[in-house]
């Protein structure tokens, strides 16, 4: 099985995922409609409902089971990337499913129920552990860093970042820094543990984005004075 991203023009033009498949491999894709070219037997695909808690979280009706021997290319929106993680049997990360765009044969899913505090910070009940070994791709808007957690030394992480943590780790919501900078933030992730976590800064760049446009000074400074005013005051 292979897998290649690639750009195509600039950024603002969007990427093609390609794929190619052998004999006896299959993909799962979740965004079927992104399948932009296919090359293989025509019975190599076969588009399917999806389960119920899969049309719940991905307000999706239908994916598409693609088996080898085939190659075909998914296209993705402008701003959009897409991260190939490579699963083995002592994999034990926590992701967004809706941020899923495909999964390999020999993969399987569990849902985590979070905590209600956690619920009310991420507007989501639950997480998706992905076991066994295979390949899934993670759609996320930006580019996706990722860094290793440590037993004792936190690294606080902007909770709508977070693509992936390990099931292990220890999170608490919280700010960070002085009065000011923390009253000019918004919720982080303080995070310990053993494993790496995923995160994209694809929400900060549309944060600078607006930044940058030409907003009153009077709403600038307003942002920028009261507390939280860069969440309540856009």
């Amino acid at each position: 099985m292979n897998i290649q991203v690639s750009q195509h023009g600039n950024t603002g033009s969007g990427q093609a995922v390609s794929f190619s498949l052998t004999k006896g491999d299959q993909m799962h894709i979740l965004h079927p409609e992104q399948i932009v070219a296919y090359r293989g037997p025509s019975d190599g695909r076969s588009d399917r409902f999806m389960n119920v808690n899969g049309m719940y979280r991905k307000r999706r009706l239908i994916q598409a089971d693609m088996s080898g021997p085939c190659q075909f290319t998914a296209a993705l929106p402008p701003g959009f990337a897409m991260k190939t993680v490579e699963l083995n049997e002592g994999s034990d990360l926590l992701y967004e499913f809706r941020n899923l765009f495909f999964y390999s044969q020999g993969v399987t899913m569990q849902t985590r129920i979070l905590r209600i505090k956690n619920m009310l910070i991420t507007r989501d009940a639950v997480k998706m552990k992905f076991s066994g070994t295979g390949t899934i791709g993670i759609l996320t808007e930006g580019a996706v860093c990722e860094t290793e957690l440590h037993p004792s030394q936190p690294i606080y992480i902007d909770a709508g970042s977070i693509i992936a943590y390990p099931e292990n780790a220890k999170l608490e919501l919280t700010v960070y820094g002085n009065t000011l900078a923390s009253q000019h933030m918004s919720y982080h992730w303080k995070m310990t543990g053993q494993g790496t976590v995923l995160f994209t800064a694809g929400r900060q760049n549309h944060k600078l984005q607006k930044d940058m446009e030409n907003d009153g000074i009077i709403k600038r400074i307003l942002r920028e004075v009261i507390p939280f005013g860069g969440i309540f005051i856009k």
